[in-house]
């Protein structure tokens, strides 16, 4: 087990922590949904900058969870890389 993954599993013990954490989980579904599309495509995070017009420092953002995009950034996001956004809304269980 790495460094990192044993700090994570000590600091998800505290409840404020885990609180916080699961708080950010849509975001990092978001995130975890770009970085697949992107390498389901076989993209490096430069080429699809290069496909978007974009930076790849800006798709680094997207990708970190730090920077939420748009509907259009999720647009040309899903048209770079040859898939289809689909948003929806369910009900929290």
């Amino acid at each position: 087990m790495s460094r990192l993954s044993e700090l994570k599993e000590q600091w998800m013990k505290e409840p404020a922590f885990k609180a916080e954490y699961d708080a950010l989980e849509d975001e990092f579904s978001l995130a975890r949904e770009l970085i697949e599309a992107r390498t389901r495509a076989g993209l490096s995070q430069a080429e699809l900058a290069q496909r978007m017009g974009t930076t790849q420092s800006a798709i680094a953002r997207l990708e970190s969870g730090k920077s939420p995009p748009s509907m259009r950034t999720i647009a040309r996001i899903a048209a770079a890389t040859g898939s289809r956004a689909i948003v929806r809304l369910e009900p929290r269980s």
